[in-house]
């Protein structure tokens, strides 16, 4: 099989690379998306995050996506740059697609990953320049094995979580809240059953969103709400905003 990364860069068509040259990249401002969380619980695993992306100090839009199917049993979460983010899982879902096909069979989960590993190596040299970086999160779902958490670093390191993980510049906020809560609370994240689960990740996003001025929070008025993906032996699907705006009544938010 011809490789499908070596194809693309045959054509110059791998990942964009429009800044490679520029002498001073640190006087282009970029824009930049937070805070992105995962969470294993009872019957699958969780993906949430907000929806707010900034340039420096301003906001340039509340409805970003962050949580992006890649195939029928892998999301993609992004923080940092939504753009080179965007082609990552543009590049991934074109690539899983081109193997099931030319293959026919699905890539294996270690593929996957490895796949999303050589990614982001690609594009190391955006991310060292601090105009391209990206720190994602992809969570799979195996009727064998459950549900699977999976973060990275900028060189492409990979690393499986157990049971939560959050990036983003909104996570170190929730990071010891969700630790302590499946440490010492009532019960742990791995046996909440859903409607449990949601509204944990809904006040993690909260919480996030209260000390985080990069993170976006709950806007009752303008219908802003997270965006939250479940893995489960359903398949993948989107948590309808009706059941998000539920889950915030009860909690008691009513925000502007």
């Amino acid at each position: 099989m011809e490789d499908f990364f070596t194809l693309l860069r045959e054509r110059g068509q791998l990942l964009p690379t429009p800044f490679a040259s520029l002498k001073h990249p640190e006087h282009l401002e970029t824009i930049e998306g937070t805070t992105i969380l995962a969470l294993r619980y009872r019957d699958g695993v969780l993906v949430a995050g907000d929806r707010r992306a900034t340039m420096g100090n301003t906001v340039v839009y509340d409805r970003a996506d962050k949580v992006l199917t890649i195939d029928d049993s892998a999301v993609l979460a992004i923080s940092g740059s939504p753009a080179i983010g965007y082609e990552i899982a543009r590049l991934l879902e074109i690539s899983f697609q081109h193997y099931r096909r030319s293959q026919l069979q699905e890539l294996s989960l270690d593929g996957k990953l490895r796949t999303l590993s050589r990614l982001l190596r690609e594009n190391l040299g955006l991310a060292m320049q601090g105009i391209g970086a990206v720190v994602p999160i992809l969570a799979a779902f195996d009727p064998r094995e459950g549900g699977r958490i999976f973060f990275y670093d900028l060189l492409g390191a990979q690393f499986e979580s157990v049971d939560f993980c959050a990036t983003g510049s909104g996570s170190p906020t929730i990071r010891g809240a969700v630790y302590f809560q499946d440490r010492w609370g009532p019960e742990p994240l791995a046996s909440l059953d859903e409607p449990a689960a949601v509204a944990l990740a809904l006040k993690l996003l909260e919480t996030a969103a209260e000390y985080d001025t990069a993170t976006g929070g709950y806007r009752s008025r303008a219908r802003i709400f997270p965006q939250v993906m479940r893995l489960d032996q359903k398949g993948i699907t989107s948590i309808p905003e009706a059941d998000l705006e539920a889950h915030y009544q009860a909690l008691g938010k009513n925000s502007g």
